[in-house]
């Protein structure tokens, strides 16, 4: 699949390419970036242009990970969210916030607009997040972008050669308003 881009009135949503390893790799450079979520660290130049110059583009081109740089109107790179399917009709997100950046929103809108574009146009039913506990302001996230918190993992993410318990949430369609592509069956009682 070819990249796409999707726009807010706030944000431009678009996968990074070498133009945007530096600004990867600094923001990057955050202490709350590395320790929660899975970058490398330390995470060095090398990492960043891996991320913007071979991952990014061979995610989008196979259809396994739709990454999105979460660019203000200027140009500034203001977060990272990547959509990755996990099984059919299956992706997880993940995403992070610059420091300079977090708790005006961005990162929630981003998820919602990149969400409904996966419902949409790629025919996923379910995309799920997971973050580790106590990772409070990834699950006040997804909680404002509408996630079900479903319950907490036992030893579902491995984040650097270590084991960790997890919450999990889940986005439907329905959710949103969407149609799905496949029926869904809710259990009753």
């Amino acid at each position: 699949m070819e990249p796409v881009t999707l726009t807010t009135d706030r944000l431009i949503l678009r996968a990074v390419g070498p133009h945007d390893t530096r600004a990867v790799y600094e923001a990057a450079q955050d202490p709350g970036i590395q320790r929660w979520t899975t970058v490398p660290s330390p995470y060095l130049p090398e990492h960043a242009s891996g991320f913007t110059q071979q991952l990014v583009p061979d995610g989008w081109e196979q259809g396994s990970m739709f990454t999105f740089g979460v660019f203000l109107p200027g140009g500034e790179l203001a977060g990272m969210l990547s959509l990755t399917m996990r099984s059919l009709g299956v992706a997880e997100v993940g995403f992070w916030a610059t420091a300079d950046h977090r708790g005006r929103g961005y990162v929630t809108e981003a998820t919602l607009t990149a969400c409904r574009w996966i419902f949409t146009e790629v025919g996923v039913d379910r995309v799920e997040w997971r973050a580790e506990i106590g990772n409070h302001p990834s699950r006040a996230v997804a909680e404002r972008a509408g996630f079900t918190i479903e319950g907490t993992l036992r030893s579902a993410l491995n984040n650097k050669g270590v084991r960790r318990d997890c919450w999990v949430g889940s986005l439907l369609p329905s959710d949103l308003g969407l149609p799905s592509t496949t029926p869904y069956l809710p259990a009753r009682g």
